[in-house]
């Protein structure tokens, strides 16, 4: 029988990037979690309208959460940087000895 012990999620094995939908989902769960807490710290804020500070405070902590929430969501992984493989010409060699090192086949039709 299952060995309770053995767990049938598969494994990563690859350094490949989660895919756009899963980061989307990701990113749509951190705005909807950073926008529930505007209205908690509203309702705090009208709930001590009697404690001046505490009502500002909590209203001051309302503010920003949108305009952080946007800029999480629209956040994406940065991308890799790709190595490019140039070819570099020895010291010393002449760009036009490369072209006529090499032996050129002519065919004449």
């Amino acid at each position: 029988m299952n060995n309770p012990k053995e767990d049938d999620t598969p494994v990563l094995i690859t350094e490949a990037a989660p895919s756009f939908d899963d980061q989307h989902a990701a990113r749509k769960r951190k705005y909807l979690i950073m926008m529930s807490l505007r209205l908690p710290c509203l309702f705090l804020a009208l709930i001590f309208i009697q404690t001046w500070w505490l009502a500002l405070l909590f209203l001051v902590l309302s503010i920003p959460l949108p305009w952080a929430a946007v800029l999480i969501a629209n956040d994406r992984p940065p991308r890799r940087s790709e190595r490019v493989s140039r070819y570099r010409r020895r010291q010393g060699e002449p760009s036009a000895q490369l072209a006529e090192r090499s032996n050129h086949h002519v065919i004449e039709g």
